[in-house]
């Protein structure tokens, strides 16, 4: 339990932690108000019993001393319970806000391959469930754990200058309820990392069935016959189930516990009063105490339930900011000359080896074009040019100096992207274009949309650049979202520019005006584009040919066609399909 609290607290930035550090120590006060209740009824009680009792005459001061007390209690109460309970949340929430932004920052750096090794459902669950855990369940358990124990604790101790009999009692009772709660937890500590598991699980499944709902409909896969996500909705059903299956008997018995502790202070206090050890005042606050004492304690007991599960989850948080990012310091220097150089570049992914030993000189000002076979390592090899990964040998190099020794910031100011596979953002057009310099004015958004050809059909949809398109571009045609990727290109205004098949799956009438946007994006630039169709590749200054992660072929279109290899083969495969006729 304390180990729980401790790793939360580590967990948690340093100005938050102070905030909980700060609620731990007003609820101590907290504690102190809740126990000086014992205290007004004390007062009263030994009052009214030795009037009633002894014949003395009943004091207006007793009364005024009782309620004095109370008040105190009661207003002192409310205030603590306020101040931590708002400390509590300001830290829980910004700590919940702060490390999904610290996430999403060190995700930025992470080397591509855990993308590839983690599915979307994983990472998704982490800066959802997992942070809503810290954010909400997580403070509220912790902290209703630890107070109920706070508050238990103080009262007991209260109870030694009353009675030490009935504290011994009650203290008893708390190491019943304590051993019980035990169990509980130790009930839930497999559980929880299946519910972990099945959360990620659940939500990569329902991003899968939603980014392919084309294809679900398409194939019918809709309702009983959509087998693998609702599988794993079952599963995640039976494994909550389960948890609370668990739970709910021993809370049961907990709850027992506290309620039977109480009896047995009852009883012992009537006991010893019948038989003359205890005065009836004293017996009678030991009696109003019976019913207080285990509340707090009751309440912080069936969250603990929950503290495995938020374990586990700021450990999975903590393990995702422990992985070792790309090094992203550097020299922040201006590039003067944009070349480009690969020497003797290997990578391997996952033991296999994509990238066997290239060498390749990329000059300013000059367009590169990299075809060749599916796999061949082309995507790979434009993505080490960029530093999407580092490579396990060789270097590359940008202006005469490796793209490692840069600032990763700095370095990506010098490239642009257009990907086959184009991603929009849920907002505006126009901030969308404008993603890599967010206050560009509007003049700036239009003038570079102009250019990539989209402007006319901007602005003849319904509210123009200010239209929101659905996450992704869904409510976009191909083209359409291609040359907005283009536009926001032209925006950055990059030196270097990478395209990665970004005609591969554009429709004839959208080729033309998308052609002439590329034109209009790369002119004066340096470009490196992955391609397979032969109007984009003949005229490139360099054709390099990838295969099984080597180059086996480099030159101009011409050379290229008489060395009968590979690239003549492309081209004929080519001009095959473009005289097809229907």
């Amino acid at each position: 339990m304390f180990g729980t609290l401790i790793k939360f607290f580590k967990f948690c930035d340093e100005e938050n932690r102070k905030k909980f550090t700060g609620s731990i120590i007003v609820g101590i006060f907290n504690s102190l108000f809740m126990a000086l209740r014992i205290g007004a009824v004390a007062v009263m009680l030994r009052g009214v019993i030795g009037t009633a009792i002894e014949g003395k005459p009943f004091e207006t001061s007793t009364i005024w001393l009782s309620f004095g007390i109370m008040c105190v209690s009661i207003i002192g109460g409310i205030i603590t319970r306020k101040v931590t309970s708002m400390w509590q949340c300001e830290g829980g929430y910004r700590t919940c806000a702060q490390k999904r932004i610290e996430i999403a920052e060190h995700l930025r750096y992470l080397p591509m391959g855990y993308f590839n090794e983690n599915s979307l459902g994983e990472i998704t669950s982490v800066t959802t469930n997992t942070m809503e855990a810290v954010g909400d369940v997580a403070t509220r358990a912790v902290m209703m754990v630890f107070q109920g124990l706070l508050d238990t604790s103080l009262i007991i101790l209260m109870l030694f200058f009353f009675d030490w009999r009935i504290a011994l009692v009650a203290l008893a009772g708390f190491g019943l309820f304590e051993f019980v709660n035990f169990f509980m937890r130790f009930a839930v500590k497999n559980i929880s990392a299946d519910k972990i598991r099945d959360d990620a699980a659940e939500i990569g499944k329902v991003l899968e069935y939603i980014q392919g709902i084309a294809e679900v409909k398409a194939y019918n896969l809709v309702g009983k016959r959509s087998r693998e996500l609702n599988e794993v909705i079952d599963r995640r059903k039976k494994t909550l189930v389960t948890m609370e299956m668990r739970c709910i008997p021993i809370s049961n018995i907990q709850s027992l516990v506290a309620k039977l502790s109480g009896v047995a202070m009852m009883i012992a206090s009537l006991y010893f009063y019948l038989n003359g050890t205890m005065s009836l005042a004293d017996c009678s606050t030991m009696l109003v105490c019976s019913f207080m004492l285990f509340n707090a304690l009751e309440a912080g007991g069936n969250y603990s339930a929950l503290l495995r599960t938020i374990d586990l989850g700021v450990t999975k948080a903590s393990k995702i900011l422990a992985l070792p990012s790309m090094k992203i310091e550097g020299e922040e220097r201006p590039v003067k000359q944009d070349d480009i150089e690969a020497r003797n570049v290997e990578f391997a992914y996952d033991k296999k080896k994509i990238i066997d030993g290239i060498s390749l000189k990329i000059p300013e000002h000059t367009t590169t074009a990299i075809v060749g076979p599916s796999g061949g390592g082309k995507t790979t090899f434009c993505h080490l040019l960029a530093r999407f990964w580092d490579v396990d040998k060789g270097t590359v190099t940008l202006d005469g100096r490796d793209v490692r020794d840069y600032s990763m910031d700095n370095l990506m100011k010098n490239y642009s992207f257009v990907f086959q596979n184009v991603y929009l953002f849920h907002d505006t057009i126009a901030n969308n274009i404008r993603f890599g310099e967010p206050d560009a004015p509007m003049e700036r958004v239009i003038a570079a949309a102009k250019k990539a050809c989209c402007h006319e059909f901007i602005s003849q949809l319904p509210d123009g650049y200010d239209t929101v398109i659905g996450e992704g571009g869904a409510s976009l045609s191909g083209g359409e979202r291609q040359r907005i990727s283009i536009a926001r290109a032209i925006m950055k205004d990059s030196p270097i520019i990478i395209l990665d098949e970004a005609t591969a799956n554009v429709d004839p009438e959208n080729e033309r005006d998308l052609m002439a946007a590329i034109n209009e994006l790369t002119k004066e630039k340096t470009v490196i584009m992955i391609a397979h169709r032969l109007k984009t590749v003949r005229n490139a200054d360099t054709i390099v040919v990838i295969d099984k992660g080597k180059i086996v072929e480099q030159g101009k279109h011409d050379e290229l066609v008489k060395q009968n290899g590979i690239y003549a083969r492309f081209i004929d495969s080519r001009r095959e399909a473009v005289s097809w006729k229907l």
